[in-house]
C-alpha cells in the first residue's frame, strides 16, 4: 500500500499534463468545434431571450415538476407539439475562461487523487509499470469520461460530442497513468 500523501508530485504533475493536453486538444486540433450548432435565425433568438430576462441557469421546457400534470392531455400535446429540450444560461457579459479553467485544474487534480487512492491501496512501492498504468488509467479514465454518458442518455446531447469527448478522457487517462507509472515510489 502507498498512501495517497506520498503521492502528491504524480498527483500534481499529472493533473498540469492533463491542463496542456486538453488545451492542445481544444485549441490546436478543433475537432470539438463540431459539436454544437448555430441556431436558425440567432439574432431574434437571442434578443427574445434577452427580452424574457431570463436569469442565469439550467432550463427544461416544457416543464413540469408534477408527475400528475405529466401525465396530462395539456402537457403531453406540448411536447408532441415541440420543441423540447434543455438549455444553459450565463450571465451576460460575463468572460467565464479564467475561472473555468481553474475548476478544470481542480478537477484535474481530484481525479489525480483518486486515481492515486485506488492504485496506492491495490499496489504497494516498487509495484510494476503496467500494474500501476492499469490501476491509475482505469481509474482517471473513469473520472474523465465515464459520466459525459449520462447526457446523451438523459438531455440527448449528441453522441458523437460525447464520444468526442470521452476520447479526450482516454487521453488524460493515458496521460495521468503513464505519469503516476513514471513516479510511483520504488521500493
Amino acid at each position: 500500500m502507498v498512501p495517497v500523501i506520498s503521492l502528491w508530485l504524480p498527483i500534481l504533475l499529472s493533473a498540469v499534463v492533463v491542463f496542456l493536453l486538453s488545451s492542445v486538444l481544444h485549441m490546436l486540433l478543433k475537432y470539438h468545434i463540431s459539436d454544437y450548432n448555430k441556431l436558425p435565425d440567432e439574432d431574434k433568438v437571442i434578443d427574445d431571450l434577452r427580452k424574457a430576462n431570463i436569469p442565469p441557469g439550467d432550463y427544461m421546457f416544457p416543464y413540469t415538476s408534477d408527475s400528475k400534470e405529466r401525465n396530462s392531455k395539456e402537457f403531453q400535446d406540448k411536447i408532441k407539439a415541440g420543441p423540447s429540450g434543455v438549455f444553459t444560461l450565463f450571465p451576460p457579459g460575463s468572460n467565464f475562461m479564467g475561472s473555468s479553467l481553474a475548476q478544470w485544474f481542480v478537477y484535474c487534480l481530484i481525479v489525480g487523487v483518486f486515481a492515486a487512492y485506488i492504485a496506492g491501496r491495490a499496489l504497494g512501492p516498487g509495484a510494476h509499470y503496467l500494474a500501476i498504468f492499469r490501476f491509475a488509467g482505469a481509474t482517471a479514465f473513469a473520472g474523465y469520461s465515464l459520466a459525459l454518458l449520462q447526457n446523451s442518455i438523459w438531455f440527448k446531447k449528441s453522441w458523437s460530442a460525447t464520444l468526442k469527448s470521452m476520447f479526450d478522457g482516454l487521453l488524460y487517462a493515458l496521460f495521468t497513468a503513464g505519469v503516476f507509472g513514471w513516479l510511483w515510489p520504488s521500493a
